[in-house]
């Protein structure tokens, strides 16, 4: 497969800019796997494709304030950090703009709290970064940073809390896992009441959201791992309601992710924690999803071509057509799809 395989071409001024009033009056298209139904809906109605006895499997991460501007102690160039993972006590690894100011043994100041010390580079092209404070890292860093909104977004985001789900619990990702921005809390209790089985799972956002598939040949293209966690809880109520006959409905991709990784070839899924660098393609056999919830992706990203496998590439772009015809708002702050 070649990476030209998954463009298509968006009219600019379809890219949301900013958030829906609302949550989950956000815009919904259901796509029918069976059928090759387009519906057009709003993200509300997605309760009327729920079931008693289904699985909706969130990713509680949160996002935290990742993105540093800084100026080199003693000439004051300009810096930009942006925070990926913690790789011991207080070194990060980050991406940093631009990359040729950033050597090692440069010390660069945030503010009067806290600067960043280059130590060492990664293999991907970043940096391994100390970062010098007194006082709780998370207290300073939400003083000091910004949220790390994706480089097509060009607006202020007025209010930090929109690019976190609701229900948000644990800090650690470089960007927010944008198809559970739709949910209100009181949609998630309507849609418990109705019977369907709310599971968390976890999974940092990390690098491989922010790096562009550069591989002329999919399969050439290296994913970054990411760190996941399934409890036993979690698991286990996920396994019942397959045995059940329920579905298996993932929000999002790094929920997609983070199932099929810890699924195995029978649909089964473990409990456990750790690393992932799963890379899905078109060709691969879905283990334990059943249906996806999920934003429009990028031209030539790898979560395009994970929906590209889930359903087919042909299939993908008429719905990605049909949405650009019918003037959807597309990525971080857009509209949703529903694969079913």
């Amino acid at each position: 497969m070649k990476t030209s395989d998954f463009y298509y071409d968006l009219p600019q001024e379809l890219i949301a800019q900013s958030p829906a009033e609302r949550r989950d009056m956000s815009r919904l298209l259901v796509y029918d796997r069976k059928t090759k139904r387009i519906e057009d809906r709003l993200f509300a109605d997605i309760i009327e494709y729920l079931g008693k006895g289904d699985v909706l499997v969130r990713n509680v991460t949160r996002v935290i304030p990742a993105r540093l501007r800084a100026v080199r102690e003693g000439t004051g160039g300009a810096m930009e950090f942006l925070l990926l993972r913690r790789l011991d006590g207080d070194t990060w690894e980050c991406l940093v703009r631009p990359g040729r100011k950033a050597r090692v043994g440069r010390t660069f100041v945030v503010n009067d709290e806290l600067s960043a010390t280059i130590v060492d580079r990664t293999d991907d092209g970043g940096r391994c970064v100390r970062f010098n404070y007194d006082g709780m890292f998370e207290e300073v860093l939400d003083r000091a940073g910004e949220m790390p909104l994706p480089p097509y977004i060009t607006e202020r985001l007025e209010d930090k809390s929109r690019y976190q789900t609701v229900y948000a619990k644990q800090n650690g990702s470089a960007a927010a896992p944008t198809a559970g921005l739709h949910f209100t809390d009181e949609l998630l209790t309507r849609i418990a009441a109705k019977g369907v089985d709310v599971v968390d799972v976890l999974l940092h956002v990390g690098l491989g959201t922010f790096r562009p598939v550069s591989a002329e040949n999919v399969e050439e293209h290296h994913m970054h791992s990411e760190y996941y966690e399934v409890t036993e809880e979690a698991a286990s109520r996920i396994n019942k309601a397959r045995e059940a006959g329920g579905r298996i409905i993932a929000v999002g991709t790094t929920c997609c992710r983070t199932l099929e990784s810890v699924a195995d070839d029978s649909g089964v899924v473990q409990a456990g924690h750790g690393w992932t660098d799963i890379f899905i393609t078109p060709g691969y056999r879905f283990k334990s999803v059943d249906a996806l919830i999920t934003n429009f992706h990028l031209p030539e990203s790898t979560l395009l071509m994970l929906v590209s496998a889930f359903c087919s590439r042909e299939e993908v772009m008429e719905v990605y057509s049909h949405a650009i015809a019918e003037r959807y708002r597309f990525f971080s702050f857009g509209d949703a799809t529903f694969f079913v």
